[in-house]
């Protein structure tokens, strides 16, 4: 694509406008380091849009505090103090899904998992968001814990005009066919390779 011009336009009777205003449904897989970054890029033109964002971070655990979730819930202040940007939700399974608590009871990953999917599935329903960011949601699609029939036909059914982005590695085939963009991010090199730890301000 050439100076960002498509290598051909399709015969499906929409203008230019209306077909770059499509939702577009993103996964971002592969071994390398950068999905969940470049995903958290694309948020904050969402955000600087005006559109409303949802971020659901799967796998992680509740104790790693990563740098986006701070400075996303700083851009959803300053929305709600100047009126500028968008209002940002953040969950994360880790913690215990906002909208349920169970205090005392033991973990049970899968069910939280599916809670986490049914959520979204309600959000995307009511057309809550304009901006979803599913954060390492090709592991609960792997390991079984989400049907990934269910996923794939909810999200090409999504009504209006939301757009969602996936991040993890080994993304199924199902959702890697019903994604409008896929870039698998390869590892060339890594700080780890000669035993360099990760750092703050490069992986959180």
């Amino acid at each position: 694509m050439p100076q960002g011009k498509p290598e051909q336009v399709p015969a499906d009777g929409l203008t230019t406008r209306q077909r770059r205003r499509q939702p577009v449904l993103a996964v971002h897989t592969g071994t390398g380091k950068g999905k969940s970054t470049a995903a958290f890029g694309m948020a904050l033109r969402a955000w600087n849009a005006g559109w409303p964002i949802a971020v659901f971070q799967f796998v992680k655990s509740e104790k790693w505090r990563v740098g986006e979730e701070a400075a996303f819930k700083a851009l959803g202040d300053a929305h709600r103090q100047t009126g500028l940007g968008a209002p940002v939700t953040w969950h994360k399974m880790g913690e215990g899904w906002s909208w349920i608590q169970r205090a005392g009871t033991e973990r049970d990953h899968a069910a939280e998992a599916a809670e986490g999917w049914a959520q979204i599935r309600r959000d995307l329903a009511a057309e809550r968001y304009r901006f979803y960011v599913l954060d390492e949601f090709t592991y609960p699609m792997k390991w079984g814990w989400v049907d990934v029939d269910d996923v794939v036909a909810t999200l090409r059914e999504r009504p209006g005009n939301q757009h969602v982005v996936i991040t993890g590695r080994d993304a199924h085939p199902a959702l890697v066919g019903a994604a409008d963009l896929v870039t698998e991010m390869g590892k060339v090199k890594h700080p780890m390779d000669v035993g360099r730890k990760g750092q703050q301000g490069i992986e959180w």
